[in-house]
Formats: C-alpha cells, structure tokens, sequence
C-alpha cells in the first residue's frame, strides 16, 4: 500500500489547498491529488480550494470542480496542502489547515517551514508533483492523474531546461508518457501559447527594460495602470520573468508587477550561483535558490534599491 493510501485510512472528509496564484504545479498536484481520492477512495468526500487558477490548466480532470469560494466553514478530517512553503502562502484557505484534525504538507521547496502534523518535504525534487508521485500507488496513477502530475513537473521544470530537472524527474516524465498522456500538446497548450494580449504585455516587458550592476542583473516592472490598459492579470504575466533570465550575460532577473498601489509582486531567477531564496526570505518570500518570489510595497525605485543591496552581496 503507497503512502498516500495509507494516510487515507479512516478518513472520510479531505481539504485540498495550495498557495494564492496557483501555477502549475499547484494545480497540477492538488487535482492529481483530487483525482486519485475520486478514482481509488470514493468513499472519501474531497475538497480543492484555490484562488481562481488560469484557464489554460482546463483540460485537466476535475478543474471545473476547483472551489475559489473560501466562505465555508466546514471542519475536515485531513487537509492536505501542496506546493507552499508557509501558511501563510495559502490565503483564506488557510482555515482549513487551521480546523482540520490531522494535515499533511508535500512541498519541495528549501524554504518550507514544515507547517503540518506530518511533513513531507524534498527540497531536491523538481516539483512538488514529482514528491506526490513518489507516494501514490504507481499502478494506480490513470491517464487524467498522469496528465496533471505531468503538468507540474514541466512547468517547475521549464520544460525541463531547469537545474531542477534530474535522472529521477525524467525517468517518472517517461513513466507519465506510458500512461498515454498527450505530452507535446500538454506542453504547447499549456506552457508555451500565449493569447494576443500576453504576447502584447511581453513585448512591452522586454522593451522596458533594465539592466544594472555591469549587466549582470535585469529587471522589468508593469504598473497596475499598464495592467489595465492592456486588460491583464496576474495570471497574464507567465513567461516575462524566464524570456528576462536568458539574456545574455545575465545572472539575475527580476520581474514585478502591481498588484495594488504600490505594491508588488516579486519574482527573481538566477542563472549563476547566486541564491534568489535568499533574497526572497529576506523580504517575507521564498522558493529555491534559482527560482524565488516575495510581495515587496515602495515605488519601483525603492523595490529595485532593496533588491539590489541584497544581490550585491552576493555578486561581490
């Protein structure tokens, strides 16, 4: 019996959670994890709550059972929370972790806290996916489950272009494609096409901006005003902070954009040794040394002034 069946026993209700913004590999586990409990367990009631996720993630099973209303003030058996570092990442759905009589946390993120009753955490894995995977019941992971697990992994991964990326990681991608998944379609649809609109918010990304510190550093900010002309979101913005971090001499990228007055959200890559989950834990975030986020308030000038002190220590 995997790990994850045997959590499973004498439960009868489960919340689902994952971190506010959710990406893919939030999605992606919550409804692999959903999915498995709908297929194997049915005797068991399940619950995802997550902010409203992008819609491109659509084709995975269950996502139209996604709940965003946080409103209900049900007390469950097991929650079981994904891909976030600290409670905090979790936004209203944090109550549910908060009443629950047991938790669990799969994560693979340096940063976590280890928050839950029972914690597991693999700061070397790619993605949190890749941690699930390890603990559902191979023969029992059905083409839908494969397809979301399969999501999380490349999309933590970049496509597995990431340091991230190890033999173990590819050897469950070849697993996942035995299910009979679609793989260049999940890839192209979900990771690479981009509306009219993206590709428009982009271009104005990477003609704005800046480099600073001899080059080695690069960042670009979108206001919440040029968000409203542009008619984006959030959820817009996927791809700016990875077309930054290529450019050529670049060991830092930097991408913020506005998420009220005066304040940011914060993403940081490196290309280098240089440790972003540093930074990002500095100022309230976290995440992995290469790829790490934070909220930071000021003007961009004093976002990218703070930022900047804190890169500068590793540079030199």
């Amino acid at each position: 019996m995997s790990f994850f069946d045997t959590v499973l026993e004498d439960i009868k209700t489960v919340a689902i959670i994952g971190h506010v913004h959710p990406d893919g590999d939030c999605v992606g586990s919550c409804l692999a994890a959903y999915n498995y409990l709908e297929k194997h367990h049915p005797e068991v009631e399940a619950v995802v709550y997550l902010e409203i996720p992008p819609s491109k993630f659509d084709y995975l099973r269950n996502f139209d059972h996604i709940v965003s209303d946080f409103s209900e003030d049900k007390e469950y058996d097991l929650c079981i929370c994904l891909d976030s570092s600290d409670t905090l990442r979790f936004g209203e759905a944090a109550k549910f972790l908060n009443t629950a009589k047991k938790s669990l946390c799969v994560d693979h993120h340096v940063t976590n806290l280890r928050y839950a009753k029972e914690n597991i955490v693999q700061d070397d894995a790619s993605s949190t996916c890749e941690v699930l995977y390890g603990l559902l019941d191979e023969n029992k992971i059905t083409r839908e489950i494969a397809e979301c697990i399969y999501t999380g992994i490349i999309h933590d991964t970049g496509v597995f272009k990431y340091d991230c990326t190890s033999k173990r990681t590819m050897e469950i991608a070849g697993k996942l494609m035995e299910k009979g998944i679609d793989f260049s379609k999940i890839i192209d649809d979900s990771f690479y096409r981009k509306t009219y609109i993206q590709n428009q918010i982009l271009g104005r990304a990477l003609l704005e901006s800046i480099t600073f510190h001899d080059n080695r550093c690069i960042f670009s900010a979108i206001s919440k005003k040029e968000m409203d002309f542009y008619g984006v979101t959030g959820a817009d913005m996927d791809g700016i902070i990875d077309q930054l971090r290529i450019t050529e001499g670049v060991e830092c990228a930097i991408f913020m954009y506005e998420v009220s007055c005066r304040e940011y959200k914060v993403s940081l890559r490196s290309t280098t040794d240089l440790d972003v989950s540093r930074i990002a834990v500095y100022f309230g975030g976290g995440g992995h040394k290469k790829a790490a986020g934070c909220t930071m308030a000021g003007s961009v000038h004093d976002v990218i002034n703070n930022l900047s002190n804190q890169i500068a220590k590793q540079l030199n």
